[in-house]
């Protein structure tokens, strides 16, 4: 099983990034996707969440009207559009996927917000 993030990077503050999870070993379509962060010095929290088959998504209140959770299960990868960023928006964004009784996570991409 492997969940692989890419797309992170340096970016200015009101910039944008577009985050991929690519997911192998396991029947994607039947896991619910989550999207966690973490800055330093602070707990992992819950960014955003996609149903099995993306018909539902889930925010963070600081997220809301930012970013976008979307997936494409022929491919087998999830996504974070992440506009607006600010300088808090800095962290390690994991991927997670949940469902069959297992919980999945990747190894992280780091986002830094920076001027």
């Amino acid at each position: 099983v492997q969940l692989v993030e890419s797309g992170g990077g340096l970016v200015q503050p009101g910039g944008s990034l577009r985050l991929s999870c690519a997911a192998s070993g396991f029947t994607f379509s039947r896991y619910g996707m989550r999207w966690y962060r973490q800055a330093p010095g602070k707990e992992r929290e819950l960014v955003a969440a996609i149903s099995s088959v993306g018909d539902k998504t889930t925010y963070a209140d600081s997220m809301k009207g930012r970013f976008t959770i979307s997936r494409d299960n022929a491919k087998n990868t999830v996504y974070l559009q992440m506009n607006s960023l600010k300088h808090e928006d800095t962290g390690v964004y994991y991927c997670y996927a949940r469902g069959d009784g297992y919980v999945y996570w990747g190894q992280g991409t780091q986002v830094t917000v920076s001027s």
